[in-house]
């Protein structure tokens, strides 16, 4: 008997399937783990590019990404403001640039506007995706009816956009007197902070709405099914070992609503840096919240400054509760979303290796 794992990624841009699996593995088992693991490969129907083999996930808060960040942002000052009729969202970033003391484009902007201004334009960049030829979804593109009276999901977006400014200023070195920490044991500066967490606040909004609303909500859902049939085919030809099923980011949403619908018999469920708790989003489920037919325990692990899990708590509203553990745990990257150091925390690590250690 063999035991079988399946990792759904989350949003944004993402390197070669391979790769990526290679990665999840390093960070769970320190190792390539073989044929045990598999990878639901969705990022293609979204992004036909992948990134390069030496880039960094802009998701995984690394130093390349907030390099890329920074880059981007003063790009985006640099252009203007005539670029926001275009990009909606990513102009917001030019704030982040170097120097910048105050963000031009505080979190008081009022919410409705800010969300239809940036479902807009994440329409707009479905529409250009899908124009670039096969396998990037179908359906329309459009903003949803009523969108300029207040986008769905508008509230957790202003919500991320608050949170990313506090964040940043919050964790601006501040030595008390007399005291200069080392270098090492600094944040990045604020401008560099606002960068990085806007381009998460950026990315995050706008695939999980291109997901809801873009048309390839369907399309998405299909690779993730096709991944879970094929893991858990190939479990029950080797004799029937545990499955555990692990989401990311907008991959928890993708892999729970899949598994909701299909009574396929999970071990463990695990999400991380999920907004699965998140009222706007659950009011767009398939089905209402709760834990998926065929799962025997949910392990919902966030950081409390994930801009994305803004509500961590899974257990009250997906019953029943007792098979539902939320944790907080410590994420160190520099966005405190990414994925391999959520896998790498032993709070997460040893519950996933106690399961596929199990042979039942």
């Amino acid at each position: 008997m063999r035991p079988r794992i399946v990792y759904v990624h989350g949003s944004g841009p993402k390197p070669r399937a391979e790769l990526l699996r290679a990665q999840w593995d390093r960070a769970l088992f320190g190792r390539d783990a073989g044929n045990v693991s598999h990878l639901a490969y969705w990022a293609p129907v979204l992004r036909p590019a992948t990134l390069p083999d030496t880039a960094s996930d802009p998701l995984e808060g690394r130093p390349g990404a907030v390099a890329e960040a920074e880059a981007e942002a003063e790009a985006e000052a640099e252009a203007g403001p005539g670029s926001e009729a275009e990009d909606g969202a990513e102009s917001s970033g030019a704030a982040g640039g170097p120097g910048a003391e105050v963000p031009a484009r505080p979190a008081l902007e009022d919410p409705a506007h800010f969300a239809a201004r940036t479902a807009a334009a994440a329409a707009a960049r479905t529409a250009r995706t899908r124009s670039a030829g096969p396998g990037t979804g179908t359906g329309s593109g459009a903003a949803p009816a009523g969108a300029a009276g207040g986008a769905p999901l508008g509230a957790w977006l202003h919500g991320m956009t608050y949170l990313a400014e506090a964040l940043a200023l919050a964790e601006e070195p501040r030595p008390g007197r007399g005291a200069e920490p080392l270098p090492r044991a600094l944040p990045l500066p604020r401008p560099a902070r606002t960068a990085l967490f806007r381009q998460l606040v950026r990315h995050s909004f706008e695939d999980v709405y291109t997901y809801f609303f873009g048309g390839v909500g369907p399309a998405v859902r299909q690779v993730v099914a096709d991944a879970l049939a094929a893991a858990a085919d190939a479990r029950d030809r080797d004799g029937g070992g545990p499955l555990v099923v692990v989401g990311h980011s907008l991959g928890s949403i993708v892999a729970y609503e899949v598994l909701a619908s299909r009574d396929i018999p999970v071990d463990l469920f695990v999400t991380l840096g999920s907004p699965l708790a998140i009222r706007e989003v659950q009011d767009l489920l398939a089905v209402p919240p709760a834990v998926p037919p065929g799962t025997r325990l949910w392990l919902n692990a966030s950081d409390a400054r994930d801009l994305v899990a803004l509500d961590h708590t899974l257990r009250p509203e997906y019953g029943p509760p007792g098979r539902v553990t939320d944790l907080l745990v410590v994420n160190g990257s520099e966005n405190h979303h990414g994925v391999c150091e959520y896998l790498a925390d032993p709070l997460v690590r040893e519950p996933i290796r106690r399961v596929l250690d199990r042979i039942a």
